[in-house]
Parts: C-alpha cells; structure tokens; sequence
C-alpha cells in the first residue's frame, strides 16, 4: 500500500505532503495512501558513511551473512537507512538490494601492507601487488575501493604511510581506471599528504591534516568522513602502546586532542564533509546520532550542516536520490525540529525504508 506522510520537509522548510508509492516518491497524491505522519519533521533517510558490516564486535570478521543482517538492522533502527561500507572481509553482496536492510555502498576488503594492520581484516599485499589488488577489490564492491593510507611501524616506532609515495598513488589512480572511488585509512600527517595529492576521493579520520591539505581539499571537493567517535578511542589505543611505542602513543594522543580543530578547519573552509561511525570492531553500531553531536558540539558545526552531512548531502555523494520528485523512499520523521535541538536525532518518531515502515 502507498504511505502518506505531512510534515516539515527538511531542507525545504516547508510543510509538505509526501507520498511514497512503493519506492518512489512523489509529491502527486496517490489514491487510497495510508497516512502513517501528519505532523513532524521530516528528513531523507539518515546515512553512516564509514561503517564495517563485516567486522564483529572485538575486531574479528563475521562468519555469516545473517551477523551483518543483524548488524544492518541496528542502524536501520536508529533511523540510518543507507550505509557506505568501508571495508569488509567478508562479501556480502546479496544483502544489496535485500528488502528490509538499508540501502549499501560497499568497498571490497581493505588493501593493506604487510603485517602492518588488523589481522584478518584486510588484503594484505606488498607494493607491487597493490594495484592488481585495487583492481580485484573494485570488482568485490559496488563502487568503492578502501586503501589503509598507514599504521604503526614497529621498526620506526610510530605511524607510517602504507607504501612509497609511487605506490600509493599508483592505487588511486587504479581505482579510478577500475571505475570506482578511493577510501582512504590515514591517521598520520605524511600518509594524508600522499592521498590527498594522489587525488583519493575521500579521507577517513584524517587526523594529520594540515591547514594547506583541507585548502586542497576543498578545491578538489575531496570528502573528509572524520569519524569523530572513533578518535576518541586514541587514549585507549595509546595507553596499550605506550610500555612499547611511546612515541607512537604520545603522537595519537596529540592527533586526537588537535581533531576538532582540524575538523573546523576542514569545515569553514569548504570540504564536503559527511557522518561516519565507523562501527565495527571496537565502535558498536547505531550511533550516528551520536557522531552527529559531536560534530556540532566539538567541531561547531551548525545543526543544519551537520543534518545534511548526514542525509540529504550525503545520500546525494552515494548516489542515493533523496525526497524528492521520483527519489527513493527512505525517511525519518522526528517530534520536534533537529535543527533547534539536535539531540532529538537519537529518538525518530517514525522510520520509513524503500516504501515500508519500520517504525
């Protein structure tokens, strides 16, 4: 049966009577619709641009396709209603189109160097077999490639890019050649400077950029998914390091106390930025909500602009059409205006996925 929803259409900001015809909208009346909102504020379907379905709660690859079911459905839940995965050891690709779980951007497995990331979670490989790995993994996801930019060098005893400079350039450009975008992992300021100038299509975390990166950034429209949630682990990650690395530990602690400052910078000047969680492994699912206030609490984002990195403006950067005349019909309803208080994100009053209500 075709829905009817009435409420304040978000970015509008116009009272609106929508309807959804299966998985369309449209702002034509549809005979005999149900109305399941006649008052409210409504938003195109939220989005977790940086997500892992296929990492379980501790870091290990999940088994089965009914764990990243269960995984998907804890951020449908919370009004999350279209995931970018940015990494999986696990193929999921029938889960694409399945009904009742959000809408999938997804990479491949991570490309990652030697004993030098997570274990079991990425492809690792040496640097003359990155680009044919770039290309495997293309053809694994659905438009996305995810590059590991750098981790800990045990021999150096601190973060360090991935490759040479050539090398991952060179997988950038391989992406592109195989049709798809480049993700790319970087925490450390050198790894960052090689991405960002090789032309990757979106930094996560990016917690090494400098004032002259984010200006380049900005002119090339490369995204930044800052995964703020996730930077806050840092104490941890450093505390476990230090008896062995403290360099490397005094070195994350600063990256993550100079974060939100980075990310302010990134957004007054221009780069499009976008909610990530980066759920999966040590990041529980459902919490882009959360993300969302610390982007306009730590970083001072305004309200509005945090809401459109987490849904119309970042569904448009997926590829997936919002609420508009013939868009798809994903969104949430909430009681009172996100934009005077964006706290009541956490609590959807109502949850619509591809036409059906979920809640």
């Amino acid at each position: 049966m075709a829905l009817h929803v009435r409420g304040v259409l978000l970015p509008d900001d116009e009272v609106r009577d929508i309807w959804l015809d299966g998985d369309r909208v449209t702002f034509d009346p549809v005979p005999g619709a149900r109305t399941v909102a006649d008052t409210g504020f409504v938003l195109p379907g939220l989005v977790d641009a940086h997500c892992h379905l296929g990492i379980a709660r501790g870091g290990t690859p999940i088994t089965s396709l009914d764990q990243a079911r269960t995984l998907a459905r804890v951020d449908r839940d919370s009004g999350v209603l279209a995931l970018r995965d940015a990494g999986s050891p696990y193929p999921y690709p029938q889960l694409d189109d399945e009904p009742d779980l959000p809408r999938l951007a997804r990479a491949g497995r991570h490309v990652a160097p030697p004993k030098r990331y997570l274990r079991d979670i990425g492809l690792e490989v040496g640097a003359a077999e990155v680009a044919a790995a770039v290309a495997a993994q293309a053809a694994a996801g659905n438009g996305w490639v995810k590059l590991v930019g750098d981790w800990i060098d045990r021999g150096v005893g601190d973060l360090a890019p991935a490759w040479d400079p050539d090398t991952m350039t060179a997988a950038v450009a391989a992406a592109h050649a195989a049709g798809v975008r480049a993700a790319v992992h970087t925490f450390s300021e050198s790894a960052v400077e090689i991405m960002v100038k090789a032309g990757v299509d979106s930094v996560e975390h990016g917690t090494g950029l400098s004032l002259d990166l984010i200006d380049l950034m900005a002119r090339q429209g490369t995204a930044l998914v800052p995964t703020m949630i996730n930077i806050r682990t840092f104490g941890g990650i450093a505390a476990a390091a230090r008896p062995k690395f403290p360099g490397y530990a005094d070195h994350m602690l600063a990256l993550r106390d100079g974060f939100p400052e980075v990310v302010r910078a990134a957004h007054e000047a221009g780069v499009p930025i976008y909610v990530g969680t980066d759920a999966g492994g040590g990041i529980d699912h459902g919490l882009a909500a959360e993300e969302m206030l610390l982007l306009h609490q730590q970083a001072g984002m305004s309200a509005v602009d945090v809401l459109a990195a987490a849904s119309w403006r970042a569904r448009e950067w997926l590829g997936f059409p919002g609420l508009v005349e013939g868009g798809l019909a994903d969104l949430v309803v909430y009681p009172q205006d996100p934009r005077r208080d964006l706290a009541v994100v956490r609590t959807p009053s109502r949850i619509v996925l591809r036409g059906r209500v979920v809640r």
